[in-house]
């Protein structure tokens, strides 16, 4: 009966965990993308918002992205402007940064426990070289896909109605404190990434979690369906 449990808990977690698998590695795919980064400035006309070349928007997104992956504790981006070097971002954008950083390394560390625990579940299940568990991690991977699609459903639905409303409560949730509340005006990294940015960069990640999960959940089916016509 334990023994029972267990295989139950097991399976289950395996489901659970594949949303959270598809979703860190959309964002941790989104953090380092320098297409998107690229994207956003020319969407939201950043070189005119802050008088920088694509050129040192370009520098200054490789150098997020390094900062992000570095054991660095704190960034220190130097870009040109009008011919003058000078510092990107100030004391308070630093700190927020490295709050930013934190979390995603949390979303690294999430990501490498869920893609740990989803790939020894499955190599036990492949171990045993039994259809009968072949089918059962399939349906495992079918049922965490549909998890998958109606949590992205509902992200996007919420993106695409209250925003606003989602992302004030992400960063109260998230940090705490309050130098994440950035000038427009003054600071640049709130000019080189408008909340527009980070509705795009939402939608990009739903997206891309729901392609996993239809190309994974898809895959399962087609095997479910074949090995049906097997047995029958």
């Amino acid at each position: 009966m334990n023994l029972k449990i267990l295989s139950i808990a097991a399976k289950w977690l395996f489901i659970l965990c594949l949303p959270v698998l598809l979703l860190t590695a959309s964002i941790g795919w989104a953090v380092n993308s320098l297409w998107l980064y690229q994207y956003g400035f020319e969407k939201y006309n950043i070189s005119q918002t802050t008088g920088l070349a694509d050129t040192e928007l370009e520098k200054a997104a490789r150098g997020l992205i390094s900062y992000f992956n570095s054991d660095e504790e704190d960034i220190s981006l130097a870009v040109v402007k009008d011919e003058q070097p000078f510092v990107l971002f100030n004391q308070r954008e630093v700190i927020h940064l490295k709050d930013v950083k934190g979390l995603i390394w949390l979303d690294y560390w999430v990501l490498l426990g869920a893609l740990v625990y989803a790939l020894t579940y499955a190599g036990l299940s492949l171990f045993w070289r039994r259809k009968r568990y072949w089918r059962r991690l399939a349906w495992g991977v079918l049922g965490g896909g549909g998890i998958t699609l109606a949590l992205m459903l509902a992200l996007g639905l919420g993106t695409l109605l209250r925003f606003d409303q989602l992302f004030l409560q992400f960063h109260l949730i998230s940090f705490t404190n309050e130098f994440w509340q950035l000038d427009p005006a003054k600071d640049y990294l709130i000019m080189l990434f408008p909340q527009g940015f980070w509705y795009d960069a939402t939608l990009f990640c739903a997206l891309a979690t729901t392609v996993g999960a239809v190309v994974l959940g898809g895959a399962a089916g087609v095997y479910l369906k074949r090995t049906k016509r097997q047995t029958s």
